[in-house]
């Protein structure tokens, strides 16, 4: 409602219809505002908040289904009842079709009138409830906050959740453990319009294969020990709502064959039972392996994996969005004194510094747990460095200010893209080689030649040093800019 008088537009060309009209809705206790046109009423419409409207059918500007219309386009929500002299079907039925709450025909009972707008403020006062409890759960998993970030890698993510929100589409959710594949898929379910009904997940990784089956299509009374009853597998408990199927890519390949014919005739038959069930649900999967390397593997069925990648979502690591790590830490701490009853009233910059360089191998669940555990066990009210337990040093910089996991990440990622499956690429030897040849010659240039100090700082005996240095034809004076590798010298250990 607009306030504790609830407003109501009445739009009549007849000044004394509108007088009556307005009279006795106002000794019903509601604020009246009139107009005397179907333009004016248009433009009141659209331009303030109401509760209800009378509009009558024959007005000069725009007649009453026109304004009725092309309110209802403009996302007027309010109820819309239509007044007029002319009782006709047509009338009748076109005002309905186009949204009315309600048709009154001239001459009208004052009492009628009263019953009408009183019904109609209740249906806005329910429309109004309704609206807020679809805010207070959507809430809950709002892109900004389950999904916490303003990366340019999370900006796509919401963008993909706008688009396919609100169709059909199978969504395959990919990313490494702890990127928050779950929450995202929430986001999609609390954002489309199967919200209300429910969101089921299920975890393929997490259930034994013998009991895969029936958790997922359910199984029949008698149909194997134990089994004393019916019971519906997690596509029928899923009706009219969304099935998240996580960790899809673990699933054993007899299960991945009868969930293709299950996503393609959308029937399902419960473990020893012979009907087939209906089933009406989304289908959102999760996985946090290539499946398109575990096809060419013979580890998952081709048309499954095609049936699943309609609307494919990379969820990125937190290691590939550090800059959205300040905004988790606010938002978890804040998350966690509610929850838990802490008292943490800040961090200290330089151990927000410290948990925005660590590498978080587990990604936003090792985030949160690890700020937990430094939020309980804290000696004050600030997070200090002392506080924090980090299970590894933070990853190291490269002098351009690049991370260099990140950066070997990216020249491995090519190096395999130009290899095809059953090549002869010896790809584990090159790649050594490449890192081994730079390590040895800047250790041998840091001991200026001593191979027994290069073999102790690489931890590896000094036979296998000078073998390697013959191997890769790496000059062992310790010089990187060339020179010759014979000949005698004072740092030479065999010389000496």
């Amino acid at each position: 409602m607009t306030s504790d008088r609830p407003v109501i537009l009445v739009a009549d060309d007849e000044a004394s219809i509108r007088f009556v009209m307005a009279k006795a809705l106002e000794e019903s206790g509601h604020t009246i505002v009139q107009a005397e046109s179907g333009t004016e009423a248009l433009e009141i419409l659209t331009s303030r908040a109401l509760d209800a409207a009378f509009l009558d059918l024959r007005m000069p500007g725009h007649d009453g289904l026109t304004v009725l219309r092309e309110a209802r386009a403009k996302g007027v929500q309010c109820p819309i009842v239509i007044v007029t002299a002319q009782n006709t079907m047509d009338n009748a039925i076109e005002a309905m079709k186009q949204g009315a709450f309600d048709y009154v025909t001239k001459p009208f009972n004052i009492d009628e009138l009263r019953v009408i707008a009183a019904r109609a403020l209740e249906m806005s006062r329910m429309s109004t409830d309704l609206h807020r409890l679809q805010q207070e759960v959507r809430e809950r998993y709002e892109p900004g906050v389950a999904l916490v970030g303003s990366s340019a890698a999370m900006q796509e993510i919401y963008k993909t959740v706008g688009r396919v929100a609100n169709n059909e589409a199978t969504v395959l959710i990919q990313g490494e453990s702890g990127t928050g594949k779950d929450l995202l898929a929430k986001v999609l379910h609390y954002h489309s319009s199967r919200w209300t009904s429910p969101f089921v997940a299920v975890n393929c990784s997490a259930i034994p294969r013998e009991l895969l089956e029936s958790e997922l299509f359910g199984h029949e009374r008698g149909a194997f020990t134990g089994a004393t009853d019916q019971r519906a597998g997690k596509f029928q408990q899923a009706e009219d709502g969304t099935l998240l199927l996580d960790e899809i890519g673990d699933m054993p390949l007899d299960l991945q064959t009868k969930l293709l014919r299950v996503l393609q005739e959308r029937e399902v038959t419960r473990l020893g039972g012979s009907e087939t069930v209906p089933v009406n649900c989304r289908i959102l999967a999760a996985t946090n392996r290539p499946l398109d390397i575990a096809v060419q593997q013979g580890q998952f069925r081709e048309d499954l994996f095609f049936r699943l990648n309609v609307v494919p979502v990379r969820v990125p690591p937190l290691r590939e969005r550090r800059s959205d790590i300040p905004a988790l830490i606010d938002f978890f701490l804040e998350k966690i004194n509610r929850e838990m009853g802490t008292k943490i009233e800040a961090i200290s910059a330089s151990a927000r510094e410290q948990l925005c360089q660590y590498d978080w191998p587990g990604n936003v669940r090792e985030l949160e747990n690890s700020l937990i555990r430094s939020a309980v066990l804290a000696s004050g009210p600030t997070l200090m460095p002392r506080d924090l337990a980090l299970t590894s040093e933070p990853a190291p910089k490269l002098a351009n200010g690049g991370n260099f996991d990140t950066l070997l990440n990216e020249r491995l990622s090519e190096l395999l893209r130009g290899c095809a499956p059953g090549s002869e690429a010896d790809l584990y030897a090159n790649v050594i080689e490449m890192v081994e040849r730079p390590l040895i010659a800047m250790t041998l240039e840091k001991t200026s030649g001593n191979q027994l100090q290069a073999a102790a700082l690489l931890g590896i005996n000094r036979n296998t040093l000078r073998k390697k240095i013959t191997a890769l034809g790496i000059n062992p004076r310790g010089s990187t800019t060339g020179g010759s590798a014979s000949g005698g010298s004072p740092n030479d250990p065999d010389k000496q």
